[in-house]
């Protein structure tokens, strides 16, 4: 089992990135330095205090220093709240999780009982915390699969790897499960044909656009037909969260599982706390804790010097304590496994599959979405307790994040679905109609990416912003703006090494102006049906550079677009517009484009806008990789180039 030897050391290289990425950014670092990168909060008050979801305590903090200042962090984050006394030195501290953050403002879940006393003190302060728990599940997840023997587990490694051929029962009868379906396309029904004909692993690839989320929803509901239950899982809660609402949108019984901090909140009322909370038995479960614990304080007030009657009065109220504690746990058991036997889809993040509740339970069908993006020592985890397997994604936009060079190099990014893809091709569907863009918009990224297997929708083919076709400026689908001769040097930004060029930052907000002018002046109606704008960069500098100066100088447009969003490319992944901007930062006498090389990363960029795609960059710097050469060419074909001069002087 060498691959799995050279994973778990990968895993461990990574880890160890990790943290000593953690240790320069916050072990290593000065309180003083930490406040201002924002990596820390300090001072900061509390605001609110409520039990939540699954009886956590929640606060609300608010930092008094540094207000407004970038910080880096975000829902979902480890974190640590601190006391530091006057003698600068910390108490213990008590962990946490984001449930909420914004400029100056955060809520937090505590995993605690009770609040310690010195809550309420001066000096608190809030750190960003690196997460163990997951390589320890992934390290352990491999150690199993690597020594699985004789068991489906081992049949499952084999297939997945290319060691065995994956084997199916042809469907004979497809119009029992209503296939094909009049909602879906060719290629979605032929997907679902081959999930429920799949014993071992079924591949959904599915292109920007394409309805994969659908594709797997409507493979969810069939598979329900035949099987009682099923595990849907995604490597980030955002998109495990938008798998649970399709699900319940279609009546389906499903139990979010993990941390509520973790996903949205609407999502609180179907985590598995919000059900306890719900059930029938759930006061008197409430009622047993709150005597238990009466009774133990009752027994706490006997003093240790005591007669007979009195020490026979204290065993007995912590006798009546064990008994309605154990009672109690007993209760709960009893709750969850009532709520998990109802559930007919059960979802979570890879890791959290390993949540205590469902941690041995078994699956008959394991659904992996965004698979493209998983690294493979997650993905894992749940296959671990699963008869079989469904990947869904497309590797060939974002690959999983990786903090080691070396790791990623020496294969950590290569996840399990690019391995069953080429290993199992006959498992694989591609979904081939796109609903999202026009189809010039999608032209580039087909012929690279989809050897020009990829149609757009006649919903979609031709659609643009224009309210008649002879707007160029409206109808035209894409836009390549060459600031190649005007100077635009990028920088960088010392603090985060992150580049940035503020003069095609300029330039882009000043097209973006003109260009809701022209609607204003020949389309209003598209400002008044909410039209959708958003701004990407594969640069943090850049995007933070362009939100600063949007808010500065160009405030109106903020209110005349409610919509309108700025983020880095890899933030904007499953994300789309009406119309995007897309700014490339690098422009450099030696022609360097550093992370741009990522071409999967530029795939997402170009395939987020519906009906209009701006593209700002310098010819002469992108034109030196063959990538950028081609799409250039692309863009001289559809008749799309522009030069940035023809802006300046306006």
């Amino acid at each position: 089992m060498d691959t799995f030897k050279k994973l778990r050391q990968l895993l461990e290289l990574e880890k160890q990135e990790g943290l000593q990425q953690y240790k320069n950014q916050m072990l290593l670092t000065p309180l003083k330095q930490r406040r201002e990168k924002g990596l820390t909060w300090y001072p900061i008050k509390i605001n609110g205090k409520e039990i939540g979801a699954g009886e956590s305590f929640y606060l609300s903090l608010e930092r008094i220093s540094h207000l407004n200042q970038n910080h880096s962090f975000q829902v979902g984050d480890s974190v640590s709240l601190f006391h530091q006394t006057e003698k600068h030195q910390k108490i213990p501290a008590v962990s946490g999780v984001i449930a909420g953050v914004w400029k100056n403002n955060m809520r937090i879940a505590l995993n605690v009982d009770e609040l310690p006393d010195w809550v309420e003190y001066d000096n608190l302060g809030i750190d960003i915390l690196f997460d163990t728990v997951s390589f320890k599940e992934m390290d352990e997840a491999l150690q199993k699969v690597m020594n699985a023997q004789g068991d489906r587990l081992a049949q499952l490694r084999d297939i997945l790897l290319g060691k065995q051929e994956a084997t199916f029962s042809p469907i004979t009868k497809p119009e029992k499960y209503g296939i094909p379906r009049a909602a879906l396309n060719e290629s979605q029904n032929q997907a679902l044909l081959n999930i429920l004909a799949a014993k071992d692993v079924a591949l959904v690839h599915g292109p920007p656009g394409t309805g994969k989320t659908t594709t797997l929803v409507e493979a969810i509901k069939l598979t329900l037909q035949d099987e009682k239950q099923v595990l849907v899982t995604a490597p980030s809660n955002t998109a495990v969260d938008l798998l649970t609402f399709k699900l319940l949108e279609k009546g389906i019984n499903v139990l979010r599982i993990g941390n509520p901090a973790r996903f949205q909140e609407e999502l609180g009322v179907i985590s598995l706390e919000g059900q306890i909370a719900q059930h029938p038995d759930f006061k008197y479960l409430k009622k047993l804790r709150k005597d238990s614990e009466e009774f133990h304080k009752m027994a706490s007030k006997y003093k240790r010097v005591f007669g007979h009657e009195e020490r026979e009065q204290r065993r007995l109220l912590y006798t009546e304590a064990t008994r309605m504690k154990d009672e109690a746990r007993s209760l709960e058991k009893y709750i969850v496994d009532d709520i998990l036997q109802q559930a007919q889809v059960i979802t979570a993040t890879l890791v959290g599959a390993v949540n205590k509740y469902i941690r041995y339970r078994p699956f008959s069908t394991v659904f992996v979405d965004e698979a493209a993006q998983a690294l493979e020592p997650a993905t894992w985890i749940p296959i671990i307790k699963s008869g079989r397997v469904i990947f869904a994604g497309d590797h060939q936009q974002l690959p999983p994040t990786v903090k080691s060079y070396e790791a990623a190099k020496e294969g950590l990014s290569h996840t399990l679905f690019e391995k069953t893809m080429a290993s199992q091709p006959k498992s694989s569907t591609l979904l081939r109609t796109q609903y999202r863009m026009h189809e010039k918009i999608m032209g580039f990224s087909n012929i690279y990416f989809y050897q020009g297997q990829l149609i757009a929708d006649d919903s979609v083919r031709l659609h643009h912003l224009a309210a008649h076709p002879d707007d160029t400026v409206l109808a035209s689908p894409v836009e390549f703006i060459d600031t190649a001769g005007c100077s635009f040097e990028e920088k960088t930004n010392e603090e985060n090494k992150s580049r940035y060029n503020p003069q095609e930052a300029d330039l882009l907000l000043k097209h973006l102006q003109l260009l809701i002018e022209h609607i204003r002046q020949t389309a209003p109606d598209l400002l008044q049906t909410s039209l959708s704008v958003g701004i990407v960069s594969p640069y943090q500098a850049q995007v933070e550079y362009l939100q600063d100066k949007i808010q500065e100088e160009y405030p109106a447009l903020l209110h005349e677009i409610p919509s309108l969003s700025i983020h880095t490319v890899d933030g904007f992944q499953g994300q789309e517009r009406d119309m995007m901007y897309l700014s490339m930062v690098r422009s450099n006498e030696k022609g360097q484009i550093g992370f741009l090389s990522d071409e999967r990363r530029m795939n997402v960029a170009l395939t987020r806008a519906r009906k209009k795609l701006i593209v700002v960059g310098d010819s002469a710097t992108l034109g030196q990789s063959a990538f950028y050469q081609r799409f250039l060419s692309y863009v001289e074909q559809i008749d799309a180039y522009k030069s940035a001069w023809e802006y300046l002087s306006l």
